[in-house]
């Protein structure tokens, strides 16, 4: 270990052909590489002998294993990835019709073979994820719309009426509109995985991180800087939430027997269907518990087609993130808070929509019930 290499082993080594050399093959009994990867080979190479100003040595061998990462890449030559117009040209996306039924088909075939099975208490996991592999295919493609639409920018800000920049722009912009049909789609088929997820779980489904939302796609566009301005818009549209909105706060209960969950359940359920008879254009507001009543909450607002806003804390902010999150959905200006039990949070969110004049659904009391109701119960005892 660490010792000079004898005479006889570097004769040896010498004789030997280098592994994985585009030229010999390796001693392991490897074939040549291919004319591709024996391009890159020869490339990265040349980088090789530019950087250290000369030919390797003879002994020293050039391993492609210990070759620069970012030489293999330049000589790989994978500028044909970036897509093209001519890529998606003359071709239409699926029918809703056509997405929803193999959507349809790709849950039931999988979760029809888990249940009754050992794997049937993963279904809820593997149903998270299947809805979360379209939000993320649909994600990708509205990144590159993002990428498109700076390039977009910069042909317009380079505008001069030739035929070649306004071809160009025309290309973009095509491209463009064929890649958001593409994400729509993808929405559309993540919305119907959804769909399917809570009534296989009873549970909303929520992304881990950012917004779940569905741009939709425009009528057509001719003009680069309509382009821009509506997709614009389509974002703003659906990352604002239209109508009253109404906050949602508490926290994770346990009960003693199935009767009292049961109760609470329903006590849950009546407080916000009254709500919603009360203010009919609804949004709700809550903080995204995905293991508390909010997930409950979030689950009845999903089924009654109600949009809902979600407020996670900012961990930066350690102790204080809780009451932070009380200031943004308070600075909404909501018509009702309803508060069922829950932490101290919950607790201050109460006291301040009270000294802002915000009505204030108490339902902190024994499994969902007014406190009134325990004081008067509890003044009955007494008389």
């Amino acid at each position: 270990m660490g010792g000079r290499e004898t005479p006889a082993t570097a004769k040896i080594r010498a004789e030997l052909p280098l592994c994985g050399c585009p030229h010999h093959p390796g001693f392991c009994g490897f074939p040549p590489l291919r004319s591709g990867a024996g391009a890159s080979y020869s490339a990265a190479q040349e980088v090789r002998i530019r950087r250290i100003g000369r030919r390797p040595r003879s002994d020293e061998g050039l391993d492609p294993m210990t070759t620069s990462l970012a030489a293999a890449l330049s000589a790989l030559e994978l500028g044909h990835l970036e897509p093209r117009a001519e890529d998606v040209s003359g071709m239409c996306p699926p029918s809703t019709e056509a997405l929803e039924q193999t959507t349809t088909a790709i849950w039931s075939d999988l979760f029809a073979t888990l249940q009754n099975t050992s794997l049937e208490r993963d279904i809820e996991e593997m149903g998270w994820g299947l809805v979360n592999l379209f939000h993320r295919a649909a994600a990708k493609k509205h990144a590159t719309i993002d990428r498109l639409t700076d390039e977009i920018r910069l042909l317009l800000a380079e505008q001069d009426g030739s035929e070649i920049n306004t071809a160009n722009l025309e290309d973009k912009i095509d491209l463009a509109k064929k890649i958001e049909e593409a994400a729509t789609c993808y929405e559309h088929m993540r919305d119907t995985a959804a769909a399917h997820y809570i009534r296989e779980t009873g549970r909303s489904w929520i992304p881990s991180t950012g917004n779940r939302i569905s741009l939709g796609v425009t009528s057509a566009i001719v003009d680069g800087r309509a382009f821009l301005q509506a997709r614009r818009e389509r974002v703003r549209d659906a990352n604002t939430a239209q109508g009253t909105p109404v906050v949602f706060a508490g926290g994770r209960l346990t009960f003693r027997t199935d009767e009292d969950m049961k109760a609470f359940g329903d006590n849950l359920l009546r407080t916000l269907n009254a709500v919603r008879e009360r203010v009919g254009d609804m949004y709700l507001v809550h903080g995204g518990d995905m293991k508390g009543i909010e997930r409950i909450a979030a689950s009845w607002a999903e089924q009654n087609g109600i949009q809902q806003v979600r407020f996670g804390l900012d961990r930066k902010l350690g102790d204080r993130a809780g009451f932070r999150r009380n200031e943004q959905m308070l600075s909404l200006k909501p018509r009702y808070v309803i508060a069922f039990q829950g932490n101290g949070v919950t607790e201050r969110l109460v006291i301040d929509a009270k000294k802002a004049g915000i009505r204030v659904v108490d339902r902190r009391g024994p499994l969902g019930t007014p406190p009134a109701a325990q004081n008067a119960q509890a003044d009955r005892k007494v008389a």
